[in-house]
C-alpha cells in the first residue's frame, strides 16, 4: 500500500488527535512486522497529505514496552512517508527545563531493556550511522515552526530513554543528572533508530510535563496537574506540527535518504529469500 503521503505525525501521551486534520481517511495497515499501534487517520493539514498515528493508539492501551516500532515506522514507509514529527511527554533532568517547555533534544542515550530496535538480522547485516540520531534538517523546519506559533522552543540536550514503565528511583534520577542528561523518556529512540534505518527523516518535540524525581518538588505535583500539562503540552505541540507541516515539504538536504547506501555489509544476493522479501520496502533500491 503506498498513498504517497510525504508526511508522518506520531502523537505521544496526551495527544491522540490532530486538530485540523480534514478530509480524513482510516488506514489499517498490515505490516511484514505486525500490526501498528492504531490506524493512520490520513488527512490534509495546512494543504498538506499528512498520516497521523496514535503511538499509544488513541485509547492509550499500549505500554512503552509493547509498542510494536518496528510496525509503526514500516507502515509510514509504505505510506510513503518521508518525514516524521514526533510528540511525547518526558521528565526534565534539569531545573531550567521547566513543565510546560517544548524541546527538541538532538541524543539519546539508551537504558531499555526488552525492545527490538533494528530491522535487520536473520541474514542481512546492516549498520546505520547515528552519531547524530535527529535530521538537523527537520529539526531546523520545526525549530522555525515554533517562531511561527509563537511557542518558544530549546534546541539540543540528550534525552534518555527508560525501559518503563514505572518511572525512576531516586538514584536512578539523579545519576542521569551526573551524566549531563537532560530529558527522561520511554518511546523516542527505537523510533529514530528504525526511522533511520527507513531512511526516513525523524525529529521529535519532547513536551515536559514534571520535573523527574529528582527534585525536592516532585511529590507536590499531583494527576490533575500532570493531566493539566499533558493537554497544554498538547495544544502548544499541534501549533507546532502546524506551522511545521505548513513547511513542508523541503529539500532533503541530509543523509537520512540514503541512510542504508553504505550500512549493508551482506550480499544480499546470497541473502535468505525470506528475509529479503521481509525487507524488499526498504532494500529496493539496493536490489
Amino acid at each position: 500500500m503506498r498513498s504517497d503521503v510525504r508526511i508522518g505525525i506520531v502523537g505521544g501521551s496526551g495527544l491522540y488527535q490532530m486538530a485540523g486534520l480534514t478530509d480524513t481517511e482510516e488506514a489499517v495497515i498490515d505490516t511484514p512486522f505486525g500490526k501498528p499501534s492504531d490506524s493512520y487517520r490520513i488527512g490534509t493539514l495546512e494543504g498538506k497529505k499528512v498520516a497521523f498515528l496514535a503511538r499509544h493508539h488513541r485509547n492509550h492501551t499500549i505500554l512503552p514496552s509493547e509498542l510494536n516500532f518496528r510496525a509503526n515506522i514500516h507502515g509510514f514507509k509504505q505510506l510513503g512517508v518521508e518525514w516524521i514529527l514526533s510528540a511525547s511527554a518526558v521528565g526534565s533532568l534539569k531545573e531550567e527545563l521547566r513543565p510546560l517547555d517544548v524541546v527538541l533534544p538532538d541524543q539519546f542515550y539508551d537504558r531499555t531493556k526488552a525492545r527490538i530496535s533494528t530491522f535487520f538480522g536473520n541474514g542481512i547485516v546492516a549498520h546505520v550511522s547515528f552519531g547524530d540520531p535527529i535530521c538537523h534538517v527537520l529539526s531546523d523546519v520545526i525549530g522555525a515552526a515554533g517562531t511561527d506559533a509563537g511557542v518558544p522552543i530549546k534546541r539540543g540536550g540528550t534525552y534518555v530513554c527508560m525501559e518503563g514503565p514505572q518511572f525512576s528511583t531516586k538514584a536512578e534520577s539523579n545519576t542521569y543528572r551526573s551524566w549531563g542528561m537532560d530529558l527522561i523518556g520511554m518511546t523516542n529512540l527505537q523510533e529514530a533508530k528504525l526511522a533511520r534505518e527507513a531512511e526516513i527523516c525523524y525529529s521529535t518535540m519532547a513536551l515536559v510535563t514534571d520535573y523527574d524525581c529528582w527534585h525536592p518538588d516532585h511529590d507536590s505535583v499531583t494527576v490533575a496537574d500532570i493531566i493539566k500539562n499533558l493537554t497544554m503540552n498538547s495544544e502548544n505541540a499541534q501549533k507546532i506540527i502546524r506551522a511545521a507541516v505548513k513547511r513542508l515539504p523541503v529539500e532533503r538536504a541530509c543523509k537520512c535518504g540514503s541512510s542504508l547506501q553504505h550500512a549493508i555489509l551482506t550480499d544480499l544476493k546470497k541473502a535468505p529469500v525470506e528475509t529479503r522479501t521481509k525487507l524488499e520496502l526498504l532494500l529496493r533500491k539496493y536490489l
